[in-house]
């Protein structure tokens, strides 16, 4: 599929970014921001998100807010819906997730934190994303992106729930891509690796191959014009799961369960 650009559509081209508040997202929001371009950002703290907002006019775009939670999938269906049928949505970028690990001392993660990562991680982009694909398709033209991860790749003991859901998103996107390639909608995976933003910095420790967040939105941006089906970045993470995938289940198990990770608190 050939890159597309803001000027291959009727103004006002429209991108909604849900995680648009900080982060990737927001990062994206600014990377998309030009005249003839509408942006509608979703997150969780509206302070942020006007924000945003403000950056985004600043540039020269439009923009629209909206404050919600991605565990309550009905009223994120039901906004998306109303968004498209008030202005149709050109590119859908699912960028909001959770990341936690396991609580220290604890055997596992709480049910609780399961739960959350279960909603947000993957059954609420993997609806959002179906919804925008059905639409999409009968248009004939459209592009979803779904930010998941490198931890998808990998058996993270310390976070089961985090690796498992991008695990999850990974093969839908993947899958979706498939089924939607006929119909000329894109679907791009992302996977990125560490990307310095809040979610991130919450991490104690080192964080290899630091990629900034205004560099990810480059990347991304290019990959979802592209109709890549899957962007994997920085390219390191590429190797080390080629590399993983050589050596014997048990063995990777055993290191993985020996790397010392802790997280700071929310505040």
């Amino acid at each position: 599929m050939p890159e597309t650009s803001v000027s291959s559509y009727n103004t006002p081209f429209h991108v909604l970014i849900t995680g648009g508040s900080s982060g990737i997202g927001a990062a994206l929001a600014l990377h998309y921001a030009r005249p003839g371009t509408h942006l509608t950002l979703w997150g969780r703290n509206p302070e942020r998100l006007e924000d945003v907002a403000t950056q985004v006019v600043r540039r020269g775009a439009s923009a629209g807010i909206l404050s919600l939670d991605l565990c309550r999938t009905d009223d994120a269906l039901a906004a998306l819906r109303k968004a498209d049928d008030e202005r149709k949505i050109d590119i859908l970028i699912l960028g909001a997730g959770l990341g936690d690990i396991r609580p220290e001392g604890a055997l596992t993660e709480t049910a609780e934190q399961v739960h959350d990562i279960s909603l947000v991680n993957f059954t609420t982009p993997a609806t959002l994303a179906t919804e925008m694909a059905s639409r999409m398709a009968v248009r004939k033209e459209g592009r979803i992106a779904l930010v998941g991860s490198v931890a998808a790749f990998h058996d993270l003991p310390i976070a089961t729930a985090y690796s498992g859901s991008k695990a999850g998103l990974a093969r839908f996107s993947t899958a979706l891509h498939a089924a939607m390639t006929p119909h000329h909608v894109s679907v791009t995976l992302i996977s990125p690796g560490y990307v310095d933003t809040p979610m991130s910095q919450r991490l104690e420790g080192a964080r290899p191959f630091l990629v900034s967040s205004q560099r990810a939105a480059r990347m991304i941006a290019r990959a979802i014009g592209q109709g890549r089906a899957h962007l994997l970045f920085p390219w390191p993470f590429a190797i080390a799961r080629f590399l993983e995938m050589l050596v014997p289940r048990a063995i990777v198990h055993r290191l993985l369960r020996t790397a010392e990770v802790r997280q700071r608190p929310t505040h």
